[in-house]
């Protein structure tokens, strides 16, 4: 059932592209729908089994919005987690939660931290669904947390950056298996290309693994790897023995030829780069990298630190006026 968009929330931002994102959201029927809030105590379990740091819980606890007293936010809350739920399990691309303009954020803050503890149940009940243990459950949403942290390290203030990253989880598309991280996923028109180019008979659209590298789990060993890429065959053929996955992909800076030239072969990024085969698609990264190795982009790359062979071979090429890409890569799963 359509509803009308509050009025405060039309008169709160410009009409800079937001207002067209709340009238898709007024197109979604929220009747019906199990949207609930814990509070109090209640909440700040729920955080902390999210892995949000104790000292930021205080924080989310009092930008909690109540239907009662902030109709508006309880409306793009109510809303938000409808998306995710006519959303959950499916792949495929949902339109993404944009970031709130500034006056929002400051009268609305943490809005998508609530949603996604409001979405909580509904993501526990689909993994239950399929057998998902619990555990598995908690490891993968706890990554909320997680990038809670990575907020902080980066901005020095509590937040989340990735909201769209973190729909994935909460959509029950992707898993935490050991080292690696895997995501249900669709195989890009562009990737396709490049893999049918190389006489690979690839299919746009075809259900593939991507594999994803937090960086918050320790030394990236082939051990580690091959131990991941055997627990993603048996959880997906026990979990979702519906999908065929031939081909795991990655996208990331870590296979960027280039560190080949700065690391020793037998270095634990080198011996991740030899598992794929690589499209010859490229994107400037830079920030990226910086973000991923060091945490806060300095203005001036000669700030960075050069504890590690990783961080000395980033800083140096960076001097040198060159540029690190990523890269999309390929091996066969199945």
């Amino acid at each position: 059932m359509r509803t009308i968009v509050p009025e405060y929330l039309r008169a709160a931002v410009p009409d800079n592209g937001f207002h067209a994102w709340l009238e898709n959201l007024a197109s979604l029927d929220v009747s019906g729908l199990d949207i609930c809030l814990p509070e109090g105590e209640e909440l700040a379990d729920e955080l902390r089994w999210l892995d949000v740091p104790e000292h930021a819980i205080a924080e989310v606890l009092a930008s909690r919005p109540d239907p009662t007293l902030h109709p508006d936010a309880w409306w793009l809350l109510e809303r938000c987690v409808a998306r995710l739920i006519n959303h959950l399990g499916l792949i495929a691309d949902m339109a993404p939660f944009p970031e709130l303009p500034e006056e929002l954020a400051r009268q609305v803050p943490h809005l998508y931290l609530h949603v996604f503890v409001a979405m909580l149940p509904h993501t526990r009940a689909y993994h239950r669904e399929r057998d998902i243990p619990g555990r598995l459950s908690q490891a993968i949403l706890a990554d909320l947390g997680r990038n809670v942290r990575v907020h902080e390290r980066r901005y020095g203030e509590v937040g989340l950056g990735v909201v769209n990253w973190i729909t994935l989880h909460f959509r029950g598309l992707i898993y935490d298996l050991g080292r690696l991280q895997f995501e249900r996923a669709q195989m890009r028109g562009t990737l396709a290309n490049a893999m049918r180019e190389r006489a690979v008979d690839a299919r746009p659209d075809e259900t593939v693994l991507s594999i994803h590298v937090p960086d918050s789990k320790g030394p990236l060993t082939p051990e580690a790897c091959d131990a991941s890429i055997a627990c993603a065959h048996q959880f997906f053929a026990e979990h979702f023995p519906e999908e065929r996955y031939r081909f795991a992909v990655c996208h990331s800076w870590l296979l960027d030829p280039q560190l080949n030239r700065c690391l020793r072969p037998d270095s634990n990024i080198v011996r991740f780069q030899e598992r794929f085969e690589l499209a010859d698609r490229l994107t400037e990264a830079d920030r990226s990298i910086v973000q991923f190795v060091f945490g806060p982009v300095p203005d001036d790359p000669a700030d960075l630190p050069q504890r590690t062979s990783l961080e000395r071979a980033v800083r140096e090429h960076l001097l040198a006026g060159e540029h690190w890409y990523v890269r999309n890569g390929w091996f066969r799963f199945d």
